[in-house]
């Protein structure tokens, strides 16, 4: 029999409003120590991870600091509270529970939420192909990679560590503050957990994670990551509609669409973006990418498209954001 599974996400706050999200749905979901499994066990682990029945109007309830709110689920087995706060919480991150009933049993799950350290800084990132070697454009070859390499054995980009640690740290001299990141991808929820352990493992910068709508099925599953990518552009805008006073860096890869939804991010918010780093996939640069970069540059937007991540180290520390 499935299991229910409450699955909780990194929320994020500010001084006036906090947001908090996850699902619950049915299935025999994998721990995350079975991501680290050999071929075969990771494989199946993978397909299981899409192999979920949502439970859709189950009522949820939030808690934080002895304050409770409830409210039910959606029809896919999301829910979302984005509640104003009473009294502001500090700088840092802090933990919150959600618990629900279904079918008697009583679930309880701790979850995380950040509010950001003052800053000048905030630093929004595509996942696959920006620092996750996913082969975005070759179908076939992501879809065995993602099966068959455990989180252990898929491989980073060289150096990008050090630029997304310099990232995080920049304009911070307290040692515990850090600016705020978010990480933003085209990939589904089904993959939140795998993720967030990647991200562990390498020591990227601790962020918040928006991704795609979760899938179902294993239909679902050979369509990963594709599809329509305006999601991200709503996640985005919704970023900084909720921190405006903060300049923004974007990353991205040019296998998909990021150049064009960085642009198209960057019309809308003419004073919040700062500077626009796109990763070169291919053997040598694509035109088309030229050509929308030179625009955003246009905009007053500093714009780097590069290989190796000294280059883009270099760029940042050329125009004083590291």
């Amino acid at each position: 029999m499935k299991k229910i599974n409450l699955k909780l996400y990194r929320g994020y706050a500010n001084d006036q409003e906090v947001i908090v999200f996850g699902h619950i749905f049915r299935s025999h979901l994998p721990s995350v120590s079975t991501l680290e499994n050999g071929k075969f066990r990771h494989a199946w682990a993978i397909v299981r991870m899409f192999r979920i029945k949502p439970l859709s109007n189950t009522k949820v309830i939030f808690s934080l600091n002895g304050w409770e709110v409830s409210s039910k689920t959606t029809s896919d087995g999301y829910f979302r509270f984005n509640l104003p706060l009473e009294k502001s919480l500090p700088s840092g991150w802090h933990s919150f529970s959600i618990r629900c009933q279904v079918d008697g049993q009583q679930l309880e799950e701790q979850g995380e939420l950040l509010k950001p350290f003052p800053s000048q800084l905030g630093v929004i990132s595509d996942i696959d192909d920006t620092f996750l070697i996913s082969y975005s454009n070759r179908v076939f070859r992501k879809l065995y990679v993602m099966l068959f390499r455990n989180v252990n054995r898929r491989r980073i980009f060289d150096d990008v560590v050090d630029h997304y640690q310099a990232l995080s740290r920049s304009g911070q001299d307290n040692e515990e503050a850090s600016n705020a990141f978010f990480y933003v991808s085209s990939s589904e929820w089904n993959l939140y957990s795998f993720i967030t352990r990647f991200a562990e493992i390498h020591q990227l910068p601790k962020a918040v994670i928006k991704l795609k709508k979760i899938k179902t099925s294993l239909a679902d599953f050979l369509m990963t990551g594709r599809g329509s990518h305006d999601h991200k552009f709503i996640k985005i805008k919704d970023i900084i509609t909720f921190y405006p006073r903060l300049d923004y860096v974007l990353l991205g890869d040019d296998s998909q669409h990021d150049p064009y939804l960085y642009e198209r991010v960057s019309k809308h918010f003419p004073l919040n973006v700062k500077a626009i780093y796109i990763r070169q996939t291919g053997k040598s640069p694509n035109k088309k990418v030229e050509k929308v970069l030179a625009n955003i540059q246009d905009l007053d937007v500093e714009v780097c498209y590069f290989q190796d991540s000294q280059k883009a180290i270099a760029h940042s520390k050329k125009i004083g954001i590291i």
